[in-house]
């Protein structure tokens, strides 16, 4: 029974093939009416003529293996040829040949030439044809000029997006909104190589942009005779909701999203977000105490009747406001049996899978009323606990279930689940770490710096320390006051180079050097000069055979405040001019000779003396206060100039106002230390605004 589907071919379709006779050599001998009405020539002019002229291009006749050689001793045989019609375009068609007996033995060939377009719809090819029509798949063949002169259903219900899936139009037609170049490319280079290309991936847009599909095509050679290429078989499959397309996209999605932050509770709520709903409805993310170090030691908490605290909750989401299933909020302890697949899962290491959750009685959940109680009033009912392992250590587990989606998880959500906790687990060991090394660089440089700083008789004091939030955490920034005889001080600011703790106990062991050579009374220049030649000589005395010596650079600023003759005497290795500010608000910004930084072993330093008026301010900072990407140094200075000019006192204050000012609020990119004196007066009086 022929279907709707079937007429919609057209009429070309219900003919009977061209019937041509040919003797052995191919000479043709018998001419019907269809095959002048399919090629255009009339009989008069092919008769006892080679057939091979109709069945090759022109220039190629000569390569055409004569006829008896080629099909001697077959009954049957068919294929695919490029006929030429008179007037001189070509067309494809499938040849089907069946031998015939002639008087004294002389053989010939009976030709049924049906052009491709049409169909095949004899023999075999009809269950063929009908199963062709009636695949999902999107079916086309293309000739050698990348016409289309066949498809398939599946190929036309795809012509909103792809309009060239029509027989008769050509990839080179142009159509507007539509750009073939890179298809017309592919087909190009098939033909031309006879290798198929396999799983090209193309996004197609309909031209009025309401409607957008994603392809599978593979195109395949299409050979005649002798391996000649006569176009291109086309086979496209629509994925735009693929589901396996959907899992790769979830991944390359984790890779963007999951770890965005070197946070580990961020991560674990990254996780959980993710994941809901395309994989579960419910999912939570549950770390070990060894990851949260912060929190209260889960072995302080009292065990239940039976359960005991084993995790601490890190992530949660729901596709139900108010998260119901949860029995623990975020940052709270969680509580297992000891003998839950929670429990197994972190000491195995191995994925707990439950497609159909089992809540029938002598199971674990008899020891977890509890959690009983909400798995059977959310409708949870089918599961995965998915251990999150990082360089040989569980780190906690993931859990996934459903409830509203009816669908139990498969093996292959157990893999997408496994994999995306590989990625968190990852991401959360990376935070940990660096969480690690940043709290202890941290502690590392809290105990280095001056915990009470006193600037004696000479000056009032205030400071701050700002750590980057970007770098390793902390760096070798780092201030100090020291008194010195007859009530003079000495104020010391500097930046070692690099982050981390490295860099944090470098600036200890110049703080403490800096202390001494102030301590001999050495002027600026002289302790800058010492301590240039001490730095290269630790690093020559920690380098070995198998390390060449690295000196540390490091810059420098170093002050002498002097009350009783109101005398500042200053040197720099490097670093960033002090801020001086007058009672009368006056901003200035001396600048001593700047010699090289602090361990090159190569500078040679010079001081500036400057008288200042009692109650006169001296700002001392590190370039994290002034530099940015956008900005030099320079441009940074004079910001900051206009910063010191507004702030007021008191000191504490005053510190406040210009980070704030210099800093917009915002993260720094760089460690920022600033390290502000006033100069008392003679009388004692506190001096007022700036």
């Amino acid at each position: 029974m022929s279907t709707p589907e079937d007429a919609s071919d057209g009429a070309l379709e219900e003919r009977l093939p061209a019937i041509v006779v040919a003797d052995a050599e191919g000479t043709v001998t018998g001419w019907t009416q269809s095959a002048e009405d399919l090629l255009g020539y009339r009989a008069a002019e092919v008769l006892n003529r080679s057939g091979s002229r109709l069945l090759m291009p022109e220039g190629l006749e000569p390569r055409a293996p004569a006829w008896k050689d080629r099909f001697a001793g077959q009954e049957r045989w068919s294929g695919l040829f490029e006929a030429r019609r008179r007037d001189r375009t070509r067309i494809l068609v499938h040849v089907e040949g069946s031998r015939l007996r002639a008087p004294e033995e002389k053989a010939a060939w009976l030709l049924a030439i049906t052009p491709v377009a049409s169909g095949a719809r004899t023999g075999a090819c009809t269950l063929l044809t009908s199963l062709m029509r009636r695949t999902p798949v999107a079916m086309a063949i293309w000739d050698r000029d990348l016409r289309c002169v066949w498809l398939n259903n599946s190929a036309r219900n795809l012509q909103a997006v792809f309009p060239h899936y029509e027989v008769g139009r050509a990839l080179t037609d142009p159509l507007p909104g539509v750009d073939t170049r890179a298809a017309q490319d592919a087909m190009r280079k098939v033909i031309a190589e006879g290798v198929p290309q396999l799983d090209r991936e193309a996004r197609w847009t309909s031209p009025d942009g309401r409607e957008e599909r994603t392809l599978s095509t593979s195109l395949f050679p299409l050979q005649g005779l002798a391996g000649r290429p006569l176009g291109v078989y086309s086979v496209a499959m629509d994925i735009s909701d693929s589901r396996a397309r959907e899992r790769l996209a979830v991944l390359r999605d984790a890779s963007v999203r999951i770890g965005s932050t070197l946070d580990v509770c961020k991560t674990a709520q990254e996780l959980a977000d993710l994941a809901v709903p395309f994989l579960a409805d419910y999912v939570t993310v549950d770390l070990a105490e060894s990851v949260l170090p912060d929190t209260v030691p889960l072995q302080r908490l009292a065990a239940r009747d039976q359960s005991v605290p084993v995790f601490r909750r890190a992530g949660v989401a729901s596709v139900h406001d108010g998260i119901p299933e949860s029995l623990w909020a975020l940052g709270q302890a969680v509580f297992v049996p000891p003998s839950s697949p929670f429990t197994q899962v972190m000491a195995s290491g191995r994925a707990h899978f439950e497609p159909v959750l089992d809540t029938s009685p002598g199971t674990w959940l008899d020891q977890d009323p509890e959690r009983a109680r909400v798995i059977q009033a959310t409708g949870m009912h089918t599961l995965i606990i998915i251990p999150l392992a990082a360089r040989g250590d569980v780190l906690g587990v993931a859990v996934f279930v459903r409830t509203d989606n009816l669908a139990p998880f498969t093996r292959d959500d157990l893999l997408l689940a496994e994999e995306l906790g590989a990625r968190t687990a990852l991401s959360i060991d990376n935070a940990r770490r660096y969480t690690r090394e940043r709290t202890a660089a941290l502690a590392l440089q809290r105990d280095l710096l001056p915990a009470n700083l006193t600037g004696g008789g000479a000056v009032d004091l205030a400071s701050r320390y700002l750590p980057s939030s970007i770098h390793e955490g902390v760096g070798g920034d780092w201030f100090d006051a020291i008194p010195l005889r007859g009530d003079r001080v000495a104020l010391v600011v500097g930046d070692v180079t690099g982050h981390g703790i490295n860099a944090a106990a470098t600036m200890g062991r110049l703080r403490t050097a800096v202390r001494t050579l102030a301590y001999v009374g050495l002027p600026p220049d002289e302790v800058l000069a010492h301590l240039d030649e001490l730095v290269v000589r630790l690093a020559e005395e920690d380098a070995d055979d198998s390390r060449p010596s690295d000196a540390t650079g490091a810059t420098c600023l170093y002050v002498v405040y002097d009350p009783s003759t109101r005398l500042c005497t200053m040197a720099a290795a490097g670093h960033p001019p002090p801020g001086i500010v007058t009672p009368h608000g006056e901003v200035t910004f001396p600048r001593p000779p700047s010699g090289t930084p602090i361990g090159l072993g190569m500078g040679s330093f010079q001081s500036l003396d400057l008288e200042l008026p009692e109650g006169s301010l001296i700002a001392l900072y590190t370039d994290g206060l002034i530099e940015t990407r956008e900005a030099d140094i320079e441009a940074g200075i004079d910001r900051l100039g206009a910063a010191l000019a507004r702030a007021t006192l008191p000191l504490e204050d005053f510190c406040d106002t210009v980070i704030l000012t210099m800093t917009g609020g915002e993260p720094s990119e760089d460690d920022v230390a600033l390290l502000v004196a006033r100069t008392r007066t003679s009388s004692g009086d506190v001096f007022g605004a700036v």
